[in-house]
């Protein structure tokens, strides 16, 4: 059957859907663009895939989050939106289409990623397919101002994007409402599921976060507010690096998750002390980004130097705790990065782990570490030694709390 161009994409978002939905002539017909000379050809295609349907150990699994079920993986967008170097647009669509492959149905972006370029590439791979079949998440807090007189070809903020644009802080409710306008008209979307405010914060704003966090109490609150009451978005939340700031915004209104970058990981758990429990009883969930701490727990201590932490060159006590973590992954045969990765998800708050991908290969890398099997042992290990909280829940619902 010769197809043309059109009828090539449709089919190749069509096999997605079907492993989202199952085969139907109905299902065929909810992926945009499919004409109706293809739809009979497709559901002969799709009865022999789903004739030998994916089980549950060949998918990520989900788990609740409100009214979603979202992917225990997430896909974390920075990496699309060409963070520290180029990918292509053909790299980007593969890279999405690899782990809507696997269910992962949770994709976060933000406008800051890439300067509008995440947001796009995204909403591109996503627009045709049917709209309950992922969750989307993007943030809000910056608004892209157009810059004639910047270099596409200079690195800004870590970004190598060809989008002629630069950031502004804006928490306002008017900066809100912009920043979610203009997230749909990037994306070509009619709606975001989960508006998170971005990156406010002293980790980011230093002395100046007390004038942002005026702003979002007594203005920007008010639009997220708006979003939510109609039906604009459903959840509100933060997407930060920092936990005290999410312990702050609590005190003004009522938040349903938070994305946390790198504070709750095979090598912090400090959230454990107020955060967490505070979460709950705030009825907040919470997705993890930042689960290899900027690098440190994916890469090791044995490769090239230097190795990075929260950022930054890891610090002697930082390596020297993962030489320890390390030696125990040894010991029983476990890949570090296997262990960042799965650490999280054994506690009952947290519903998904967002790392940031940028190939079909990362993805498929992460998809192996996400299944790589851990024995009991480990965590044990790791107990014994002091090197994580003895409060953690481990994998395997397991916990050795007294």
């Amino acid at each position: 059957m010769n197809l043309t161009n059109k009828q090539e994409s449709c089919l190749r978002v069509w096999l997605m859907a079907v492993v989202y939905l199952g085969n139907s002539s109905e299902n065929v017909g909810r992926v945009q663009g499919c004409d109706d000379g293809l739809t009979q050809q497709l559901f002969m295609w799709g009865n022999m895939i789903t004739d030998n349907k994916m089980t549950d150990n060949d998918v990520i699994l989900s788990r609740d989050l409100g009214d979603f079920k979202i992917s225990e993986l997430g896909l974390g967008g920075a990496a699309l939106g060409n963070l520290f170097q180029p990918v292509t647009n053909e790299d980007a669509l593969q890279t999405i289409e690899a782990a809507l492959g696997l269910h992962i149905n949770y994709i976060d972006t933000a406008p800051f990623y890439g300067f509008g370029i995440s947001e796009r590439r995204i909403g591109d791979m996503l627009r045709p397919l049917p709209r309950d079949s992922f969750v989307l998440s993007t943030k809000v807090g910056r608004l892209l101002v157009p810059d004639e007189g910047r270099d596409i070809n200079q690195v800004y903020d870590g970004y190598a994007t060809p989008m002629p644009f630069r950031p502004e802080y804006d928490y306002s409710y008017d900066g809100i409402m912009r920043s979610h306008e203009a997230s749909l008209h990037r994306l070509g979307l009619s709606k975001i599921d989960i508006l998170l405010v971005h990156d406010i914060g002293e980790v980011t704003h230093g002395v100046d976060n007390l004038h942002h966090m005026k702003v979002l109490e007594q203005s920007g609150y008010r639009a997220l507010e708006e979003l939510r009451a109609n039906g604009d978005i459903k959840y509100i939340g933060l997407g930060v690096n920092e936990w005290q700031v999410c312990e702050a915004v609590m005190e003004f209104g009522h938040w349903d998750c938070f994305l946390m970058a790198g504070r709750y990981t095979l090598m912090e758990q400090t959230v454990l002390d107020s955060f967490f429990p505070k979460c709950e009883a705030h009825g907040a969930k919470i997705i993890i980004g930042g689960a290899y701490n900027s690098g440190i727990l994916a890469t090791g201590t044995k490769g090239p130097e230097p190795v990075y932490y929260n950022y930054e060159v890891a610090p002697p006590e930082v390596i020297n705790h993962v030489r320890a973590i390390e030696e125990v992954t040894e010991a029983h045969n476990v890949t570090l990065a296997a262990a960042a990765l799965q650490f999280p998800l054994a506690h009952p708050l947290v519903k998904s782990v967002v790392p940031g991908l940028r190939s079909v290969g990362q993805v498929k890398a992460t998809w192996d570490l996400y299944r790589e099997q851990i024995p009991n042992a480990f965590w044990s290990d790791l107990l014994s030694a002091g090197l994580i909280d003895v409060r953690s829940p481990l994998p395997k619902g397991e916990s050795h709390a007294d």
